[in-house]
């Protein structure tokens, strides 16, 4: 009590206003959880009550007539119902996404990804694309990656491969192209390399400002073609690809459809997936005169018949029918993440009417297709006889697409046919049951394209 007499009075007081301050601040702190937690379950409640509204109260929300179902239904409509509403949220998203990462392009920036194996005819096709002037195009930059990473065929190398095949994907959709630079041998120097593969295949890379003065002593193995260029300057190509409205790509390496479902559903982008297929029959005839050394065995098997087929080629073979395959039915069984976003061509159907094919792969894509495109495909379409090189993309097109059928044996196609049945069925294509049927023309090896190819 004495210490209590000794301190001065203004102390006390002081101290009695901190206390009630404290229960004011306290009071304050209970009314706004009490709030917080008012709201928390008005909104639960709103929610339980949305999942357990009746049929009837959706369909006249929806000015639609009402129909008997069972609350379980009713619940599973409304849940439809929320569904449908998240990807339109989604879909806003994207857009504001876009927006944000600096497209000022008008309208929806697209990313095609035409997806082939190797002689199908994908670097004709790739063209209807590269000649488009807002399409950013590049052709077969996992060339460098598949140079540079080691994988083997199978288990899980193949997945390992698929992987990195896909997240290079993606960054070079979204225009980042400093990411080749971990795989371009030798490594370009202050963002410059004269090794980038079929740079003259991209108009991108060959016009201005990509295009950049020539520089002496300086050997470009992949140079441009109508035009001299020093090294490509990786961050003026960067720098081009966000400028342009879209961008297209083109790959043989990578098959597995699944592995792209991250990549399609990434918000900063909107893909569209072509696969493009070739009869196989086509395709070993094709390769056989591209890659001749790789096909020596098939060859002397065919032409002697001396040097047994070894078992292995024959897998590798029914191997490769079957991941095409397996990938387009996983397409054409739209899964939710690949609706309206695959579409499947065949090379064969390419070759008879390209305009009308590009007229269709750009409404794919929700693009328009310009008179450049399809003054290139009057021109590459109606080649001489003599004008078609093995790499060359200019073709009579309507007589080129079944050429093979008179230079590859009988009994070669007869081991296509074995090995690839079940792809052969799914795309169309016919089984000729003799050497006659394969060299007689009239007969036709291609059923009508199915519509539902397109999604």
């Amino acid at each position: 009590m004495e210490i209590r007499r000794a301190l001065p009075q203004d102390f006390w007081e002081l101290l009695h206003c901190l206390k009630m301050r404290s229960k004011y601040a306290i009071l304050l702190v209970f009314v706004i959880s009490l709030v917080i937690i008012e709201k928390e379950n008005n909104f639960i409640s709103r929610v339980s009550d949305k999942l357990k509204q009746s049929p009837q109260a959706l369909t006249e929300a929806n000015g639609t007539d009402a129909s008997p179902a069972s609350a379980e239904n009713g619940s599973l409509a409304s849940l439809q119902e929320l569904d449908s509403a998240f990807s339109r949220l989604r879909a806003h998203l994207r857009n504001v996404t876009l927006q944000l990462a600096g497209d000022e392009h008008p309208g929806p920036r697209r990313h095609v990804l035409l997806m082939a194996t190797t002689r199908t005819g994908s670097s004709f096709v790739g063209e209807f694309f590269n000649q488009q002037g807002s399409i950013f195009y590049l052709f077969e930059p996992l060339w460098h990656i598949e140079r540079t990473v080691t994988f083997e065929p199978g288990g899980a190398n193949a997945v390992g491969s698929a992987l990195v095949y896909r997240d290079v994907l993606k960054q070079l959709l979204l225009c980042d192209l400093y990411i080749l630079e971990s795989f371009i041998s030798p490594a370009p120097e202050g963002h410059l390399t004269p090794f980038m593969f079929r740079r003259g295949s991209s108009r991108s890379l060959c016009e201005e400002p990509v295009c950049t003065p020539s520089t002496k002593k300086v050997f470009e193995k992949y140079h441009c073609k109508n035009r001299h260029c020093g090294p490509l300057n990786i961050t003026l190509a960067a720098e081009a690809c966000r400028r342009k409205q879209h961008v297209a790509l083109k790959t043989v390496r990578i098959r597995q459809l699944e592995f792209l479902q991250p990549l399609v559903e990434d918000p900063r982008l909107d893909v569209r997936i072509i696969q493009l297929v070739r009869d196989p029959r086509a395709v070993l005839a094709s390769r056989m005169v591209a890659f001749s050394g790789k096909y020596e065995t098939w060859k002397k098997w065919a032409s002697e018949g001396e040097t047994p087929l070894r078992e292995e080629e024959v897998q590798r073979l029914r191997g490769n029918c079957e991941s095409i395959r397996l990938s387009a039915e996983l397409g054409l069984r739209r899964p939710g993440w690949l609706r309206g976003r695959y579409m499947l061509v065949r090379y064969e159907d390419v070759a008879r009417a390209p305009l009308q094919k590009a007229e269709e792969m750009y409404r794919f894509a929700g693009l328009p297709l310009t008179p450049q495109v399809e003054e290139w495909i009057g021109k590459n379409t109606q080649a001489p006889r003599d004008g078609s090189g093995v790499y060359s993309t200019r073709k009579n097109s309507s007589e080129q697409f079944e050429k093979w059928r008179f230079s590859i044996p009988f009994k070669l196609a007869q081991v296509v046919q074995d090995a690839c049945a079940p792809a052969m069925s799914l795309f169309g294509y016919k089984l000729a049951s003799s050497p006659a049927a394969l060299a007689n023309r009239s007969f036709s090896l291609l059923e009508e394209a199915q519509p539902s190819w397109v999604t």
